[in-house]
């Protein structure tokens, strides 16, 4: 039995599996990143040659994790595989190479990892991302990776260290994962991120500065732009 058929009759005991599968490793995903593809004969699944040598039982979960998502039953379902793959993924950046850092960026860490974090947040990839107003960071906890939009390359310092703290965050509180679903804002994460000094001011002009790039619609807020 391959591993997508034995995912799918773990997480669907009742039904029949009656699909071809088509199963892959490959170098063109990003780190441990990985996808599906379903139609009603086939699921055909890729995945970053990282994931090769992870144990089975957490590819099963991940695996789990993906046909939920295919079948539209994400928040319904939570079995122990997707729980040991969820538990594997909070722990990635520790297996994670840093090959990216940019001067810039890494100097927004260091003084925000030393102000707020005590120096204790292992410093991830650090890069800028394309000209976005929509995503103005992000960070990856597959690739342990900050990505910042480039419309921020020549704003102050005080607006770069409030978005790189933003991420940091989500490195620092990783997420929750309850009933199929995972949580990156929760309320822990909410309550750190507004004990940032300046932080309605910082709102402000960030907005100003995604106004001076494209007219945003007034009613749209600030933290629709986070991932």
């Amino acid at each position: 039995m391959n591993l997508i058929q034995e995912s799918f009759q773990r997480l669907f005991p009742e039904k029949e599996f009656s699909y071809q599968t088509y199963f892959e490793y490959n170098r063109r995903l990003s780190d441990f990143n990985a996808n599906i593809h379903f139609n009603r004969k086939k699921i055909s699944l890729h995945l970053n040659l990282q994931w090769k040598d992870i144990d089975n039982e957490i590819k099963i979960g991940l695996i789990q994790t993906l046909l939920l998502k295919v079948f539209k039953k994400k928040n319904k379902f939570s079995t122990p595989n997707i729980n040991l793959y969820n538990n594997f993924v909070r722990n990635i950046p520790t297996l994670t190479k840093k090959t990216k850092s940019d001067p810039t960026l890494a100097d927004s860490f260091s003084r925000v990892n030393q102000q707020f974090f005590f120096n204790q947040i292992e410093k991830p990839n650090l890069t800028w991302g394309r000209d976005s107003i929509r995503k103005l960071a992000s960070y990856n906890f597959h690739d342990d990776t900050v990505t910042v939009s480039t419309i921020f390359k020549d704003a102050k310092i005080e607006i770069l260290d409030y978005l790189m703290y933003h991420e940091l965050l989500h490195k620092y509180h990783k997420f929750k994962h309850k009933n199929g679903r995972s949580f990156f804002h929760t309320k822990q994460f909410k309550e750190d991120e507004n004990l940032y000094p300046n932080k309605n001011q910082l709102e402000k002009e960030i907005n100003q500065i995604i106004r001076r790039n494209k007219i945003v619609p007034k009613k749209q807020s600030f933290f629709s732009f986070f991932k």
